[in-house]
């Protein structure tokens, strides 16, 4: 019955087409609500947008009275420097850690993992030890290229170079596409991936590889899509016209300058709720709109302010 299973799954699969890899870094759309319906602005994109997607769905519990009240609180929280305003930029830093909340959740989950001594920080012997502890002296030289990636993302990571690496750290190391300090190496690390030669550089032939693999190829039959990327690579990729991409090239392919929906979200929920035009927000001037921030169905707060905004 097993085989069976798999063997269905794997005819679909191939009846279907193999898609390409698809390494494009995308910015996450704020909200699975569309901003505006039929030229009228929803508000429910912007409470998912401020709450993040998942604090959002709880809506349906507090009284407005109450949400007034949990929105004063979490107010305290955006404010980061405690000078009773809240500028567009402390704004924009609260819906990235909203929006990434994920992220900072697995940072959690894994230091539980790798912080052996408890102390909140983790070495890289410590990581080395939580990752790679299951391979003995006769195998450990099989992961010696990602033991020396690992730790070159590490060093990397620990921006204060202290050698261990808080939890807001350790995010940046587990997620290097979601830190733009950690981004060049996210463009190395593809370049070193897909560059089988060690050229430095992704020929046409080492940029379909990795989109269609071998394993995933049928003799004389080229999908569409294969056809495309090839033009994509002649005609976008290559953009120097030397038959090959260079870093900058991977750069330009892989971090495609994209809208800063974070901004705009921002620099509207700031123009929507300044009563007194200042640029700023003051937490009555948050409250008295709290409909904008988290509507007349309030959320259950509690997961939100478990987070200390100045740890992540």
């Amino acid at each position: 019955m097993k085989f069976t299973f798999v063997f269905l799954i794997s005819f679909f699969i191939f009846k279907c087409e193999s898609t390409p890899k698809d390494r494009v870094i995308k910015e996450s759309d704020l909200s699975s609500e569309n901003h505006n319906e039929n030229d009228v602005h929803n508000k429910e994109y912007d409470h998912e947008a401020f709450l993040g997607k998942e604090d959002a769905r709880r809506f349906e519990e507090l009284t407005p009275e109450e949400s007034k009240k949990r929105l004063g609180e979490l107010y305290n929280k955006v404010d980061t420097d405690n000078d009773g305003f809240v500028t567009t930029e402390e704004l924009k830093q609260w819906i990235k850690f909203t929006q990434n909340k994920y992220i900072w959740n697995d940072a959690k989950e894994q230091m539980k993992q790798n912080d052996l001594n408890k102390d909140d920080f983790v070495t890289f012997d410590e990581y080395k030890k939580g990752t790679y502890g299951f391979a003995d002296e006769g195998n450990i030289a099989h992961y010696k290229d990602m033991i020396a990636r690992d730790e070159r993302r590490f060093k990397l990571a620990d921006t204060d170079n202290d050698g261990r690496l808080s939890r807001e750290q350790f995010a940046s190391f587990l997620h290097p596409e979601s830190d733009d300090n950690m981004k060049p190496l996210v463009v190395q690390e593809t370049l070193e991936d897909i560059d089988k030669n060690k050229d430095g550089s992704i020929s046409l032939d080492e940029y379909i590889g990795d989109l269609w693999p071998e394993e995933d190829r049928v003799a004389g039959n080229e999908p569409e899509w294969v056809k495309s990327e090839r033009e994509q690579f002649t005609n976008y990729r290559d953009i120097n016209k030397d038959g090959k991409m260079d870093k900058e090239e991977v750069a330009a392919w892989i971090l495609p300058p994209d809208y800063d929906h974070i901004t705009s979200e921002a620099q509207h929920l700031i123009s929507e709720a300044d009563t007194d035009d200042d640029g700023k927000l003051t937490k009555s001037e948050v409250v008295e709109k709290y409909d904008l921030f988290v509507g007349s169905q309030a959320t259950d707060f509690g997961e939100a302010l478990k987070y200390k905004h100045d740890e992540m």
